[in-house]
């Protein structure tokens, strides 16, 4: 028998969320059956959507969030020992996964529930297949090509710029020969973004006038906006875009922590949408589950080569996955938040 722990969610969050929302359990793992593996938790993801999609499921539920594994036990001969494995299955130290339940054929469904091989990193950190090479890189790469369309020469603005998918979605727009402006939380984010990423300029989005810095920077107006917070910030940027410019629609982080009842308001955007004839659409990454392994290969190549760079946020224990969870959504990462178990 193996003992594990998981985090359980025992109450709905409220604002930000509370160590005592969670209670950690400990419990005997049964033996392996046929088709099954066992999965010794290495790396765990924590990202905005855990806060996001907290009322998705009833409570109390297990804490869901990507993680990459290493089997310790095998009854599923293509899954060996030693074979590392991604996984949406959470805040835990161990897990068993019946692998002829959730194949890798699972990729071709809409479920976050997605379970695979973790591809060859070329020497690259594991955590990158929950990073830059796992669904925030993914959700970049699609959410921003697939939807903005982007072209040489463009103006590309990116909010939450500093974070796992803004970062990449920067750099993707600057490999396709765009312009690309960021918005970042703090002095730091913004220089890394311009000194290290190649933003051809970032604004601390608290300290600026953000209505009155992007005409500055981008005087022939906004081409394609990839918006990760919602809010006012969003319609001030979506009132300086292009006619027929392209938004996708990531996230609202500004609002995750909000009373639902009371909501942030914001400029109302029709006027902008409509005179200038803008595409705004929202996705969820499942949209390309099929299609993953496409972008992890492209996105592993752009690192070889030096056109994509990543950064990790490393927190480390299996009793810091609060603390990690929930200096995320203050803004405290730069780059991908990741927890080494």
């Amino acid at each position: 028998m193996v003992k594990a722990r998981k985090y359980v969610v025992r109450k709905y969050f409220e604002g930000v969320p509370k160590r005592s929302d969670f209670e950690i359990v400990e419990y005997e793992l049964p033996p392996l059956k046929n088709g099954e593996v066992l999965i010794k938790t290495e790396w765990v993801s924590v990202d905005p959507y855990l806060r996001a999609y907290n009322k998705n499921a009833p409570v109390p539920y297990d804490q869901f969030s990507y993680q990459v594994g290493i089997v310790e036990d095998s009854k599923c001969p293509s899954y060996p020992i030693g074979t590392r494995i991604v996984t949406h299955n959470g805040w835990c130290d161990y897990s068993v996964v019946d692998i002829p339940k959730i194949s890798e054929s699972n990729t071709s469904g809409n479920s976050l529930d997605v379970t695979y091989k973790l591809p060859d990193l070329k020497g690259l950190s594991p955590s990158l297949g929950i990073g830059a090479v796992g669904m925030p890189g993914i959700t970049a790469y699609f959410g921003f090509l697939e939807i903005c369309q982007p072209k040489a020469g463009e103006t590309v603005v990116v909010t939450g710029a500093a974070g796992a998918v803004g970062s990449v979605v920067g750099q993707i727009a600057k490999i396709k020969g765009c312009k690309v402006i960021g918005f970042a939380g703090s002095d730091d984010k913004v220089k890394w973004l311009e000194e290290e990423l190649g933003f051809d300029k970032a604004f601390n989005y608290k300290t600026v006038d953000i209505q009155t810095v992007l005409k500055a920077a981008a005087p022939n107006g906004v081409d394609c906006y990839f918006d990760n917070v919602g809010g006012e910030m969003s319609s001030v940027i979506i009132g300086q875009m292009n006619k027929f410019g392209r938004v996708s629609v990531c996230g609202s982080i500004s609002s995750y922590n909000e009373d639902p009842t009371k909501m942030p308001k914001a400029t109302i955007l029709q006027p902008s949408v409509n005179v200038k004839e803008l595409k705004i659409e929202g996705f969820l990454v499942t949209r390309w589950n099929n299609r993953w392994r496409e972008a992890i290969t492209q996105l592993i190549a752009w690192i070889q080569s030096g056109h994509l760079k990543t950064n990790e946020h490393v927190t480390v224990g299996f009793d810091k996955l609060y603390d990690a969870f929930v200096g995320m959504l203050a803004g405290d990462n730069i780059g991908k938040a990741v927890v080494k178990i």
